[in-house]
């Protein structure tokens, strides 16, 4: 039987005035036929029950609130142990970097000069009182540590303060697992997350922890808790497994590209030191380039002619910062063993940063680190397109600046200035690139030379 025809007035029926059809005995609810009450709103969003007025639906917002962060460090008194190192103030004006990566909105900052960092709550009782008591002021909902926290030291934390506690471990993780797009840096960024977790678990379950030994209260937060870790250990072998999968695959392809005879150079360097914008610039990539920290994470390989007429692949590779994650440099293995295969480094240095000569150091040491210290490396100093004449005006060539290489480059005064924003010494850049790799030609001439340098290639 067709349904009838119902004339809808201007807003639904009322309870009193619903009708029932005479030809089917059914209530008929009007409302039910409106594109609202489809997507599952009730018709009191949008009409004013007794005034009869189309009224303003009411709206929930979606997106996630921007959180405000209140960054603390400790500066440990006495010379730092390494040399030169980041002052407290430079430290902590990365963190806010990284933070405002991460999404967040610094409101605030502090910092305490101690002979160690406490190791109950990282800084000293009067200080935690001072950040418990400044809440009360800008109403921060989060705060972040310079340094990376002990589980322990993070639970008494998140109790003392009442708002969720971060190290920079855990802020930079974040950021990698927003940058991530391929699946090896998923599964990479995934299994240093894994491993930064599971020694923290033990305060996901406080609140089911025994108390007693009376009936009813044994064991229930052990139990979960030991199951959490078994879930995230089987996790962890499962995530190694998949990237020694990848490992041997990259290895695959390297060897491909040695008995193909084409070299390899990695653009290495600080993170936001215009690494990814050389390489779009050398080889007409299509890469992804914003002034943040970590703006871009996967590995991305490309050919390249030299002026010779030789082809090149350049690989842009994951930046380096102070302070790096030891989860991070053992997760990502597999990436920077595309480093220990590329037969020259090309060091791109921020030279208008005000730690430029730190940041290179953080670079070496962390080559030096993974046993690169002997490899090839060119270093270029960057982004000279932005440094400024006498007068305050800007530079427009590398003509302006050649009195200046020496006093730019520090201890490296072979260095080369370029502008990858602007194209300015590439070509010089290239032609070096060119020479290294003849002058190591020549060095592997011979052939237990050969034999020598195919044992030391990872795979081969």
């Amino acid at each position: 039987m067709p349904r009838p025809t119902v004339n809808h007035p201007e807003r639904p029926f009322s309870d009193s005035q619903r009708k029932k059809s005479s030809q089917t005995n059914t209530i008929i609810r009007p409302w039910r036929r409106r594109p609202w009450c489809r997507a599952g709103l009730p018709p009191d969003s949008v009409y004013n029950g007794a005034g009869g007025g189309r009224a303003t639906a009411k709206t929930y917002p979606t997106a996630a609130p921007i959180e405000r962060a209140y960054l603390v460090a400790v500066e440990l008194k006495g010379p730092p142990a390494g040399g030169r190192s980041f002052s407290t103030q430079s430290s902590l004006d990365e963190l806010a970097l990284l933070a405002e990566t991460a999404g967040a909105r610094v409101i605030g900052r502090t910092a305490q000069k101690l002979e160690s960092a406490h190791p109950a709550h990282y800084v000293g009782k009067g200080k935690l009182a001072e950040i418990k008591a400044e809440r009360s002021h800008i109403d921060y909902s989060l705060v972040i540590f310079d340094d990376e926290l002990s589980p322990s030291q993070q639970r008494r934390l998140e109790d003392a303060l009442q708002v969720k506690v971060l190290d920079r471990t855990a802020l930079i993780l974040d950021i990698f697992a927003r940058r991530a797009q391929t699946r090896e840096g998923r599964l990479q960024v995934e299994l240093a997350q894994s491993e930064y977790l599971l020694p923290r678990l033990a305060g996901q379950w406080s609140h089911l922890e025994r108390l007693e030994g009376a009936i009813g209260t044994r064991g229930p937060g052990e139990t979960q808790l030991e199951t959490d870790r078994r879930l995230v250990r089987t996790k962890i072998g499962r995530l190694k497994k998949q990237i020694e999968s990848v490992r041997r695959q990259r290895a695959l392809y390297r060897r491909r590209r040695a008995r193909q005879g084409v070299p390899v150079v990695a653009l290495v360097g600080y993170t936001n030191a215009g690494k990814s914008t050389l390489m779009r610039t050398l080889s007409g990539a299509d890469v992804f380039t914003e002034d943040k920290l970590f703006a871009t994470l996967d590995p991305l390989t490309r050919r390249v002619a030299l002026p010779g007429g030789r082809t090149i692949l350049l690989s842009d590779t994951v930046g380096f910062i102070q302070k790096l994650p030891t989860q991070l440099v053992a997760a990502f293995r597999a990436t920077l063993e595309e480093l220990e295969a590329a037969d020259v480094l090309v060091h791109v240095v921020d030279i208008t940063h005000p730690d430029a000569a730190l940041q290179g150091q953080t670079v070496q040491d962390t080559l030096a680190g993974l046993g690169l210290a002997k490899k090839p490396c060119l270093s270029v100093l960057n982004k000279v397109d932005l440094l400024t004449r006498r007068d305050g005006t800007p530079v427009e060539g590398l003509e302006e600046l050649r009195e200046q290489t020496l006093a730019l480059g520090h201890d490296r005064p072979d260095a080369l200035l370029i502008s990858a924003e602007k194209g300015w010494g590439l070509a010089e850049l290239l032609a070096q690139v060119e020479t290294v790799l003849q002058e190591g030609a020549e060095v592997l001439s011979t052939p237990s030379s050969r034999q020598d340098a195919q044992r030391s290639r990872p795979g081969g």
